[in-house]
């Protein structure tokens, strides 16, 4: 019997990861995806695709159905150890309306911590130290993070000018001098 992944009804990044996670758990075999809406059955055919699976689908109603199928074809996927370092320069993700910007950075936090490549470094920085302290809607996915292994740092004048020093809730406060640092020694920086 195929496993089944119903993935209806779930908002994007959760019908990947729910697929990804599953796929992770085995070393070859199939499951058929049950997503309601084309940007979910694009992305996991994109995962599945880039992962070297066989994908099929069918649609019937609205309702896509994906065939995926790993084989173990001894391939391992690289595993590149390098430095990243991501700067996080506000608590929205993007330019335009907030409401998006908001639900976007809390939806990328949270693939963030689903993902196997991490970054070694989170710097938050400006209005990005809003999402480190109280009232943030991130704290599960930063916590998942932190457990992890990321360093989550926080920048003490950023922290002050918002009147968040005192609210801080994971991670620690850190300075320019440092942050500079990381940024230098990195191999890569991301700056949201």
């Amino acid at each position: 019997m195929m496993h089944i992944i119903d993935c209806k009804n779930l908002k994007c990044p959760q019908p990947v990861i729910n697929t990804k996670k599953y796929f992770d758990s085995i070393e070859q075999g199939e499951a058929l995806v049950i997503v309601d809406n084309e940007v979910a059955k694009n992305n996991i055919s994109k995962f599945s695709e880039s992962n070297g699976f066989s994908v099929d689908v069918t649609e019937e109603a609205g309702i896509y159905k994906i065939k995926i199928t790993k084989d173990n074809c001894g391939c391992e996927v690289m595993n590149f150890d390098r430095k990243l370092a991501i700067m996080i320069t506000n608590d929205k993700l993007g330019q335009g309306d907030d409401t998006l910007g908001t639900t976007l950075m809390k939806s990328y936090l949270f693939a963030l911590s689903e993902s196997d490549n991490l970054p070694k470094d989170l710097v938050f920085l400006n209005a990005g130290v809003k999402l480190t302290s109280e009232g943030s809607e991130c704290m599960e996915s930063l916590k998942r993070l932190k457990d992890k292994g990321v360093n989550i740092l926080s920048c003490g004048t950023c922290l002050d000018f918002y009147g968040l020093k005192e609210k801080l809730l994971i991670g620690e406060i850190s300075n320019m001098y440092t942050i500079v640092e990381i940024m230098n020694n990195a191999d890569n920086t991301i700056k949201l």
